[in-house]
């Protein structure tokens, strides 16, 4: 594989300095390089053709949500069940964030289960959250 990609790029160095190029579209002008380099192949794939469907990428509706989760949490004052509640669902939308960036966040069983416990203790103490509605 390594001789076909010499032989391609001998050849693109070679029609570059013909002049090949010059009357393309866009000659001379920087490229638009709107990937993110860190997402993996198959998911720029995705979002390329989301983008180009008029859609947005989950990740990028996931910070917004979570923007709009810090604001509501910035205006709910001293609400302490309001505040559990918007923590508790910051908290999904991070997990379901780093899922996205580098494959299923692995979260022990037992960790998940008492962090469901505290919050409903917190919750059903600060006035009636139950658990499973965030």
């Amino acid at each position: 594989m390594k001789l076909l990609d010499a032989l391609v790029e001998q050849r693109i160095a070679a029609a570059a300095a013909r002049g090949d190029f010059d009357d393309l579209d866009g000659a001379r002008a920087p490229q638009e390089l709107d990937d993110d380099p860190f997402v993996p192949d198959d998911v720029r794939v995705a979002n390329r053709i989301l983008k180009n469907a008029g859609f947005v990428p989950p990740a990028v509706e996931q910070l917004r949500a979570l923007r709009d989760l810090q604001e509501e949490l910035a205006k709910v004052g001293d609400n302490k069940a309001a505040r559990c509640r918007l923590r508790a669902r910051m908290l999904a939308l991070d997990m379901a964030l780093e899922s996205l960036r580098g494959g299923p966040m692995v979260v022990p069983h037992e960790y998940r289960r008492r962090i469901a416990e505290r919050l409903s203790e917190r919750a059903a103490g600060e006035g009636g959250f139950a658990a499973g509605s965030a």
